[in-house]
């Protein structure tokens, strides 16, 4: 039987979701859970699983909801684009409350530029200058992507930058915020970003930004979920 799994959860104490042998990862604590529940209880109701589940998961991770799917639904190969949010607070002073989620940047970015800059990753294109060095796709020459929208919102000291793409590179949306950040300080003309990325050339776009910030926003299928 195939379940969909919907989770939430705060990846500040992992080394990543994907299982890797460098740290602990959300899926490899999540995978314990599964274990824990279904090495005792393989039939237990999909409605029911998600409260199982949370028993045994670190509160910073969360199963919000379980349902039955068909045998080809895979949650990774059926999506059709992804959107992530990268949040960034444009001030000196750190928020006590929200520090953890967002990367600070304290010289003033011009957002309206951000804005510019971003259009121009709009589109299919050949993304490696915006891929970290071990990319698996990069050694296989796969990197082409389409972005269908990337959008720059100011809000008071907060920026917010969203990307949805059918598929993402290695850093590729830390990056491509890093790129955009040099656009809002004045170090990157707007219209410089499609010969970043006809040069293939990673050195030519701007900085990798730190993983807090990042968030998976959401994820559609072709196929709505019911």
């Amino acid at each position: 039987m195939n379940y969909l799994l919907k989770l939430s959860y705060d990846g500040t104490n992992y080394c990543g979701f994907q299982v890797q042998p460098n740290g602990r990862s959300v899926a490899a604590v999540f995978q314990d859970a599964l274990e824990a529940v279904l090495g005792c209880r393989p039939d237990i109701p999909a409605a029911k699983l998600p409260l199982a589940l949370n028993q045994h998961l670190p509160p910073d991770i969360r199963a919000l909801e379980a349902r039955v799917v068909p045998d080809d639904f895979h949650a990774r190969y059926a999506a059709h684009t992804k959107t992530y949010l990268y949040r960034i607070h444009n001030s000196q002073i750190d928020s006590p409350f929200a520090a953890r989620y967002y990367t600070k940047v304290p010289g003033r970015l011009d957002a309206d530029k951000m804005q510019q800059a971003a259009q121009y990753f709009v589109g299919k294109h050949d993304f490696l200058a915006l891929c970290a060095s071990g990319s698996s796709a990069a050694a296989h020459g796969d990197t082409v992507r389409t972005i269908t929208a990337c959008d720059v919102q100011r809000r008071g000291d907060d920026i917010d930058i969203t990307v949805t793409a059918d598929g993402y590179l290695y850093n590729m949306v830390r990056i491509l915020a890093g790129t955009l950040c040099e656009a809002g300080a004045g170090r990157l003309a707007p219209e410089a970003v499609p010969g970043i990325l006809a040069s293939r050339d990673r050195k030519n776009a701007g900085p990798t930004l730190a993983a807090k910030g990042l968030f998976l926003k959401s994820v559609d299928y072709d196929t709505p979920i019911e």
